[in-house]
């Protein structure tokens, strides 16, 4: 796989890793416990900071239209671009209702949309690592791959200290 598939596909490893710990705290929510306001808004931050912003900026601003490029050209047999951006805006109104449950203090939201954006995201990397990283892998030429490389590098220039205050949070998951 292409070293930039590869970056995308690195970076979602790290949002499972949140959602795996949002998973455990919407159980520890249905079996009674309190809501841990500071965990939910550290993860809403992570998803808006990391997921959104330093992840999907990558995807949508870059690969998505070097994709859409090449697919015009004939160079995929299908173009699942539009469902991918579909489902990073479902993702984005799960965490809206996630954080409105936390404003209201009301578990039920929380958990509908933690359990709700946790779902939608497995199922949705799983389609990117799977099938879309592969076809935009056969799809991309050479001289393409080089200048979103060069692309990618210059968005993680720009957005280092967001990447590492994100990543610190994802480090703090660990304990």
């Amino acid at each position: 796989m292409d070293i930039t598939l590869k970056m995308l596909s690195d970076e979602h490893r790290n949002i499972l890793k949140v959602i795996d710990a949002l998973l455990a705290k919407c159980a520890s929510l249905e079996a009674g416990k309190e809501i841990d306001k500071d965990f939910f808004k550290k993860t809403v931050n992570f998803v808006r900071g990391y997921a959104d912003k330093f992840h999907h900026a990558k995807e949508e601003d870059i690969l998505f239209k070097e994709f859409n490029a090449a697919a015009e050209k004939g160079c995929a047999h299908c173009n699942p671009i539009e469902q991918m951006l579909v489902e990073h805006n479902l993702g984005r109104d799960f965490i809206k209702e996630l954080e409105k449950g936390l404003e209201e203090n009301d578990k039920n939201k929380i958990i509908n949309g933690a359990r709700g954006y946790a779902q939608l995201l497995q199922e949705h990397i799983f389609k990117e690592d799977n099938i879309l990283y592969p076809m935009a892998d056969e799809a991309l030429d050479q001289g393409t791959k080089k200048e979103m490389l060069k692309k990618f590098e210059e968005a993680e220039q720009k957005l280092a200290k967001e990447k590492e205050k994100h990543l610190s949070f994802l480090k703090s998951l660990k304990k």
